[in-house]
This record gives structure tokens, sequence and C-alpha cells, in this order.
């Protein structure tokens, strides 16, 4: 007995006719849509502010009104997080669409993550919620479920944990449920897209068949789900895109950390996880073992931080240092000078230019300069009025790249954990009834296993060659509040060999100069032929705080990626 669940959305704002596509395009049981994220809190909640109605996610119901009638057709439920800050909100919503359309639908939703009263100061705070409240409306009859914040495996735990009866306690069959549903939640990066290794396979496209290697429009991922909670990782016939186990192992190093990955229902262990080619785009998933689950749940708390502002100098030709030192001291004389000057000024030289360049644009560095403040007008009128002045009065060549407008506000994002049984999950059925969902059974602490063994190091005295690190390894990454992770695989067990003992945390630091004076965490997982990185702080107060230029550190990896050090050259 199989389940069949796709997904049709990674993030609010993925690609708008996804839902309809995954419906047409082959068999599903289910239809998940995840479309929260750290910074789509904070804009749902700046949205609930200007009106106590909104806070969920409105494409959802778009998608939803063009294609609602086929996945009742086809008999395809639809269990989705676009409820975000408002589930029961857009329950009724869909409520209404299907009535509208003539369409009879079950519509339950899940209550119970919003603790924001609990969290004075906080625009939104909201836990980490499970499965086991789309479990029970799934269980009463419901088609479509709503949820808040959950975890965005719970998306894919949840139906599975009501299609085939599991309960709390079965802690490997979630564990491969989870495996499964952290692959699925970002949509086409599990087909190719933001895949290391694209180049070959857009070199190989001519001789694959049909569209199958296709990276202009990836189709979106489906899992296969069994009983004992492995499955197969593949992809609608026809669609665009690929699966193999490259693209799966790059996702499932996205946003994790050591071989522990928990959660409010399980904590599955990454090291068990097991990957083989079962066809063409599909890639099997088995061996996961899981744990029991934290006693506590993770709370995403989303605040105003303040107001930011910026410019960028764009300096053009010889003497850029120079340039740059002059603008610095006139800015910041200027900002000293004003009533009051911004609480946080950084500056940040981005050398874009290159030597007797053939364009104006390549023979130009950019200089930025970020402010912050609590107040709106210190880093408005007061960096706008430094900045014109000096039109005249600078470096030569001097303009910028847009003039700066009013300060914008910036969010902070923070994680504080409270006990599981202090927050009230509830499944609200489809029929209005309202049904408790008890937290975890057992609890057990989090903490990182023991190192696992190193393979042999490769054998010395070879030849070697100055290369980038991306000709062997690849490489994804991104933020988890304040921090970033970068995972780095390898295709082969020579290649392990070599990167299990090259990259240590020093070579690390040494290849990433900004980790130089941050804590570094490296994690080993030996079945994956990979390590995962956690950069702590490098993203400072989270994405919406916009602390680097990658505020999100999606392109930390290839930036890895591209630095050279010596290589085998029997692996290049």
């Amino acid at each position: 007995m199989t389940l069949r669940i796709g997904n049709a959305s990674g993030f609010y704002g993925d690609r708008f006719d996804a839902l309809r596509e995954m419906l047409a395009g082959g068999e599903l049981d289910v239809l998940t849509g995840d479309y929260l994220a750290e910074l789509t809190m904070l804009i749902l909640g700046r949205d609930r502010l200007k009106d106590p109605g909104a806070g969920y996610a409105r494409t959802f119901l778009r998608q939803l009104e063009d294609c609602l009638g086929l996945a009742h057709e086809r008999g395809v439920r639809i269990v989705t997080n676009a409820g975000g800050l408002n589930p029961a909100g857009l329950a009724d919503a869909v409520r209404q669409l299907a009535d509208r359309l003539g369409i009879p639908v079950r519509v339950a939703h899940v209550e119970g993550d919003d603790l924001t009263a609990a969290h004075p100061g906080s625009l939104a705070a909201h836990a980490y919620l499970g499965g086991f409240g789309i479990a029970e409306c799934l269980r009463a009859g419901a088609d479509i479920v709503v949820t808040g914040r959950v975890t965005d495996a719970a998306l894919v735990t949840g139906p599975a944990a009501a299609h085939f009866g599991w309960r709390p306690g079965d802690y490997d069959r979630l564990a491969g449920a989870v495996v499964a549903g952290h692959v699925l939640e970002c949509g086409t990066q599990a087909t190719g897209g933001n895949y290391a290794f694209f180049a070959e396979a857009e070199a190989g496209a001519g001789a694959a068949a049909g569209a199958g290697r296709d990276l202009r429009r990836p189709g979106f991922p489906l899992a296969e789900i069994h009983e004992d909670g492995s499955c197969v990782i593949t992809k609608h016939p026809g669609t665009g895109g690929f699966v193999d186990v490259g693209t799966v192992t790059a996702q499932l190093l996205y946003e994790t950390g050591g071989a522990r990955y928990a959660g409010p229902d399980v904590t599955a262990r990454l090291d068990s996880v097991r990957l083989s080619p079962d066809g063409p785009d599909r890639v099997r998933i088995e061996g996961v073992r899981g744990e029991a689950p934290p006693p506590t749940l993770k709370v995403g708390r989303n605040r105003l931080g303040g107001f930011r502002n910026e410019v960028v100098f764009v300096l053009t030709g010889l003497d850029i240092e120079a340039k740059a030192a002059l603008v610095q001291e006139q800015m910041g004389d200027a900002l000293t000078r004003a009533k009051q000057a911004p609480s946080e000024i950084r500056w940040d030289l981005v050398r874009t230019d290159r030597p007797d360049a053939d364009t104006e644009e390549t023979a130009s560095a950019l200089l930025r300069l970020v402010v912050r403040d609590r107040d709106q007008e210190t880093v408005g009128r007061a960096l706008t009025g430094a900045a014109v002045e000096l039109a005249l009065a600078s470096y030569p060549g001097f303009h910028v790249l847009a003039p700066p407008g009013k300060g914008a506000p910036y969010g902070v994002f923070e994680d504080v954990y409270v006990p599981q049984e202090e927050v009230p999950h509830v499944a609200v059925l489809h029929d209005g009834r309202r049904t408790p969902v008890p937290p975890a059974q057992d609890a057990l602490v989090l903490q990182d296993p023991s190192e696992p063994p190193l393979p042999e190091p490769p054998s010395e005295g070879g030849p070697t060659r100055r290369a980038p690190l991306g000709l062997v390894a690849g490489a994804r990454s991104g933020d988890k509040g304040g921090n970033a992770n970068v995972g780095v695989w390898v295709r082969s067990d020579e290649a392990w060999r070599w990167l299990a003992h090259t990259l240590t945390v020093d070579t690390f630091r040494q290849l990433l100069p900004e980790t130089a004076e941050l804590k570094v965490t490296r994690h080993v997982l030996p079945n994956l032929r990979a390590l995962n990185f956690t950069v702590e702080g490098i993203l400072g107060e989270g994405v919406a705080a916009q602390h680097r230029f990658d505020p999100q550190a999606k392109a930390l990896g290839e930036w890895l990626r591209s630095r050279h050090l010596d290589i085998p050259e029997a692996l290049l």
C-alpha cells in the first residue's frame, strides 16, 4: 500500500500554476503546499497590523479557485500551511470559495501554534507543531486541511500517519516520513533546482530522453511513501528537471545541522538515511531511524528591530580605495553633525572593478553604506541629506545606484523553546468539533551523537592540482535564524575519503574568511558522503535584518565551492 504525496509550493511566491500542474500531471493522493518561512511570518504579521482579518497566504486562494474542481474530481486531498497567522480565516475563505463554485468540500484547520500573547513585544510568535493535528483532520474526513506554523515535514507526516494508522511512538516510520517531507518541502530544489552540478545536467540534456533534464522549468517532486516509512522520491512523467541521488542529497543537507534532526513528533537520525537509485528519476530512501522528540517545541519570534536605510556609491577607475576612504570620512562627518547619528553604521567595499576594463560597469567598484536605528527619521533624512549634499563635493565620478529614501522597517527573528504541554495543539474538524492533540508521550533531551569514524585517509604522494573545490564537491546552504548551514557532499567513495580528511573546520574558515571569528561546527554524515557545517551568528539577527548582502546565506555554499585548494588529480 503506497501513499503518493506531492508538493506544489516551496515558499510564498513559488510558481503559481504548480498546483494545477501537479493535479493534472499524474496520480496523487495528497498534495501539499509549503508557504511559510521565518521571513514570511514577519510579512504576514505586518499584513495583520493593517487588517486583522489578514495573516494568511492569499496566493493559495487564487490558486485554489483555478483548480479546486480538479482536486475534487481526482479525489486529491490538499494539506497546506498557507494559513500562516490566521488558519481559521483561511479555512473560512476556502469554504466560501467552495460554496461559490458549487463544489462540496470539507475543510478543517489546525490551531494552537499562536503564542504571540505570551511573548510581549513580538509581532508574531508561533510554535512549530507536528503532524498529528493534520492526521486528526484527515481521519475525520477533511478534503482540505489548513494549518498555521507547523514544521515543514509535518505536511507529510500528518497524511502518512492518517493513511497508515501510525501512532505516536512509531518513531522509525515517522522519521522516514520526516525525511521525505524535508526532501519535498522546498519544491523543485529536489528536482534539479538550485543544484550545484546543474551545468553537468544541462550538458547531458541533449542525450537524455524526453524533458527529463530540462532545467528551465523543473517539475515539482512527489514521494511514494510505504507503510514502513521508506519512500521513493520522484516526479510526474514528462516534467522538467530530474531526480537523482545528488539532488536528494542536496535537499537533505539544506537547513539541517547534525545527525539528529529534531521535530515535535520524532527526532530523525540523518546519519541512518540510505539513498539508492530506483530507476530513471527515482531515488529510494530507506533505513531511517527515529527517536523520541525533545520535550520542548521551538517557537519562532518575529519582532520589529527598527529601521534601516542604505546607499551604494559607485567608484570607477583608478584610486578605488582612496575614493572609498574620502567618501567614508565625508559621510562620517556629516552623520556625526546630524541631530542624531544612527546607532549602527556599516560600510562594505565590493571590488567588482577590473583593471583596463572595456566597459564602465566592469571598471567600477561598489561601496555600500547601511545604517540602522530605532528611529525612522534618523536613518531617513539624515542619510539622504548627507549623501545628496556630496554630489559635487566628493570623489571624481561621484554617483550612487539610487538615492536613499525613507528608512524601511526591518525585522528580527529569534527562536525560543517552551515545554510541549504548554502549547494547545488543536484539530478543528470540518464539522466544527475541536479535538485536542496531546503532546508527545515520551521525550528525549537532544544531544549530539558521538562523532562517527572517518573513512581511511587517501593514500599520500599522488599528484595534486590547485583547483576549485566545486569540481569535486557539491554544496547547498541556507539560513536558520542568525545562523547558516553549509552542506557539502561528494559522489564517490574516493572523493569522500579525501573530503572527510581535508575539509576540516580550520580549512573551512580559511576558505571562507567571514567565518574566521565565528563558531563553526562540523557534522559528519558518512552514509551521504557529506559534511554539514553550522556557522553561528553569520546572519546577525536573521534574514529580515539583512545583516549581510546575501541575507539568507543561499550562496554561501557556492562561494565555498569556488575557493581553490590542492585536490588530487585522480579526483579531477
